[in-house]
This record gives structure tokens, sequence and C-alpha cells, in this order.
């Protein structure tokens, strides 16, 4: 295993030799920092299935999240919002948003005054409708305002470091995780898909909506990165192609910084007790439970976990291409490309979902250029011999994208159905 994997890992090697050497320095480092991003949040779904058998459809809905947290964090400063009342009636709006928790909390634990069964269900119901009004009640306005240009257009950011806003990211992917998990852990693993699709949907449709937080389909630009910009470094006597070539190198050092600790994190845990735990209740959670392991709470640690870095990830995408646009987001580029990415590099291997998610990125980017270099030769050809040109090729090429991973994940599932690198189980005796 380890030979095919040194293999496997020498042929990626020399592929990202060879669209350097066609494409060009600054789009293969462009290609290598998002390769990294994906990795993580590979990585994080590897976790989540990988090693606890959980399927999460709701992908893009953990990116979107960490996409918005660094906006939060790394963008400006709105000046115009924080010297209106803007901040006076959002804070209003978050004190009603605690008491209607606190409604909440309260008629769930009605049981402590004698109001069970029914009458303790009446009453949450009427907790949450009443929290709910009094929440829209502050918040509506709140963002009437902000979203004029009295209010600034939008709350802005804290203009903080960038490493903070995808530690906010993977933070705030948590939060909702652990809320999500709460709610549908308990579901068969179809429903868990379903639910994971219908959750990702209404954050998606959240972010796009919430212009006084997110700026919404307005989009938020430019974010700052982390490391010195091409101009930074083109200012400081370096020509403009090196100045964008090792900015870009400098991003992707920090995330591969990211990626390794990571790695190191994961490996050791599963290793571990904790890892054996998570392969038995995967591999059989009856028997697990049985053995009086808490599966539902460990269930839960692991979709946490595997959403912070998938938080984290969408936080580093949004950094380097420096602009967060909600509408940009589509479930075959931030769901089903992961899925592919763990699908062919191997569920329940580390090395195996880092592996797919570098392949598959660089099969995704490179095969509509590769696409449209075919269809100009084909079209060449047909015109010498009388037939005329391809038309369209420019919109055929992007659609050869989603034909090439069709045909890739095929392969892969006739030929290696538990990945390139897959899961060693090591057996006792």
């Amino acid at each position: 295993m380890i030979q095919r994997s040194l293999t496997l890992f020498g042929g990626l090697f020399v592929l990202i030799l060879l669209v350097g050497w066609v494409m060009g320095l600054p789009f293969t480092s462009s290609r290598l920092v998002e390769a990294a991003a994906y990795a993580l949040i590979a990585l994080g779904l590897n976790i989540q299935w990988g090693y606890g058998g959980l399927f999460n459809f709701g992908i893009m809905g953990f990116l979107m999240v960490g996409g918005a947290a660094v906006t939060f964090i790394s963008a400006p400063v709105n000046p115009v919002f924080w010297g209106s009342d803007g901040p006076a009636l959002l804070g209003r709006a978050l004190l009603a948003f605690a008491g209607g928790a606190l409604l909440v909390y309260g008629a769930r634990k009605a049981d402590r005054i004698g109001i069970t069964g029914k009458w303790k269900t009446v009453l949450t119901v009427i907790a949450w409708f009443g929290a709910y009004v009094l929440y829209r009640s502050q918040l509506d306005p709140a963002a009437a305002y902000i979203e004029s240009s009295a209010g600034g257009g939008w709350i802005g950011g804290l203009g903080g470091h960038p490493v903070l806003g995808w530690a906010f990211g993977g933070l705030l992917a948590a939060g909702i995780a652990f809320i999500v998990g709460k709610i549908c852990l308990g579901l068969r693993t179809d429903y868990l898909a379903i639910a994971t699709i219908g959750i990702s949907e209404i954050l998606r449709a959240l972010i796009k909506n919430m212009d006084w937080l997110t700026r919404g389909t307005l989009t938020v630009s430019p974010i700052p990165w982390p490391t010195p910009l091409p101009q930074d470094l083109a200012g400081g006597g370096m020509d403009n192609l090196s100045a964008l070539v090792a900015a870009r190198a400098g991003f992707l050092v920090l995330a591969l910084v990211v990626l390794g600790g990571v790695l190191w994190l994961i490996a050791r845990a599963y290793a571990g007790p904790w890892g054996r735990m998570m392969r038995s209740i995967r591999d059989n959670h009856i028997a697990a439970s049985s053995m009086g392991k808490n599966v539902t709470s460990r269930q839960l640690e692991i979709f946490v976990f595997g959403s912070v870095l998938m938080g984290i990830g969408g936080a580093m995408l949004v950094s380097f291409v420096q602009i967060f646009d909600p509408s940009s987001y589509q479930p075959i580029n931030h769901t089903f490309l992961i899925w592919v990415m763990v699908i062919v590099g191997g569920a329940g291997n580390n090395w195996g979902a880092l592996f797919g998610a570098v392949l598959i990125w660089l099969i995704w980017v490179i095969s509509e250029p590769l696409s449209k270099a075919v269809f100009d030769l084909v079209s060449m050809w047909s015109t010498n011999f009388g037939w005329g040109a391809i038309p369209e090729i420019e919109a055929r090429s992007a659609q050869m994208r989603v034909f090439v991973l069709g045909l890739v994940i095929t392969i892969a599932l006739r030929f290696a159905p538990r990945g390139l690198i897959p899961e060693v189980v090591k057996r006792e005796g």
C-alpha cells in the first residue's frame, strides 16, 4: 500500500509539473492554493463520512458560512454604519433574540412547574411563535435602516487579520453544525442526506438575502490576504509576473502549514482510542451502543469536527479570491465535487482524501481549456474538409468539465470502488 501511495503521489507531482509547463506558473500557483483549500474541505468530509459514516450533502452551506465569517472579521470597517443609529437598532434586535430564546427555554422546562404532556407542547409552540414575532419586530426595522444609505448599506467587517477570520469561520461552522446535528443525527442515513441538503439551501437563502449582514448578491470585495499581495511585492521592485507568482506561493505556504497541522492532529486522534471507537460506531453502531458507547454524542462530535474544517476551507477560498459572492455557490462545485474527491481518493484514509482533492481539482480546472484546445483542433480539421466549424466552442468546453468528472468517477467506481488510496484495515491475529 505504501508503494502504491508513493507511486500515485509521484504521478500527481508529475501532473502538477506538466500543468505548470503547459498553463504557466500564474495559473498553476493559483490552482494549487485552491487545491489546498479543497483538500482541507475534503478532509472534513472524510472525517464525517469516512470515519463516522455520516452522509453530509450540505457541504455548500458550511462553505458559505466560512466565507461569510471571514468577511465579518477581515473586511474593512464601515464607518458610516458605526456612526449611525444602526448599532443601537441591531443591539435591540439581539436583545429581542436573547429574550425569545429565554422564552422558548422556559417553555421547554415547563414540566418543572407541573405543565406536562400536550399542554407543554402547546406552550412551546406559543413560545416559538412569540419569540419569532418579538425578534422580527426589532430585526426588520434595523435591517431596513442599515441597508439604507443612512445606515451604510451593511454592517461591514472588523478589519482584523484574515487568519482570525479563518478561525472564526471554523467556529461559526461548528456552532451551526452542533445545532444541525442535535436535530438531524437521529435520522436514518438517507434522511440525514436529505435534511443536510435542505439546511444547506436554507443557509444559502439566508446569506443571499441578508444584505445588511453579508451584502447579499452585491458581494464583498476586496478581502485582504493574510500574506503580502502581488502589488505589495511589485512595489518593492519585483516585476509583475514574479510578484504574482511569489505572492501566491506565500499564500500556498500558509495554506500548506494549516493543512499539515490538521493532518497531524487527525492522524494522532484516529490512531488512538478515539479513532478505534469511531471505527466501531461506523462499522456497527448497534454493537457499539451495546458496549456502552454514546453513539449519538460521538457522531455529533465528528459532525462538528468535520464542519470546522469545511468552514476554515471555505474561509480560505474566499480570502484567496478576495471576494465573497453568495450567488457564486453552486451544489456541483461546492458539494458534489468534494464528494467525488473523497470517493476517488479513498474514504477513511486522510492521504486518500488529500490525493483525491488535488487530483480532482486539477482535472476540474484543466478540463475546460484542454477541451477547448481539442475542439479548436477538430474545428480546424472539419473546416478544412468543408464540414464547417464547431459552433459555440466556449460553451461546449465549459460543459465538458461535468462530462469529464462523471467519466472519472465512473471509472473509479468500476476499477477502484474503495478509492485509489483506500483505508488500511488492521486486523488482529
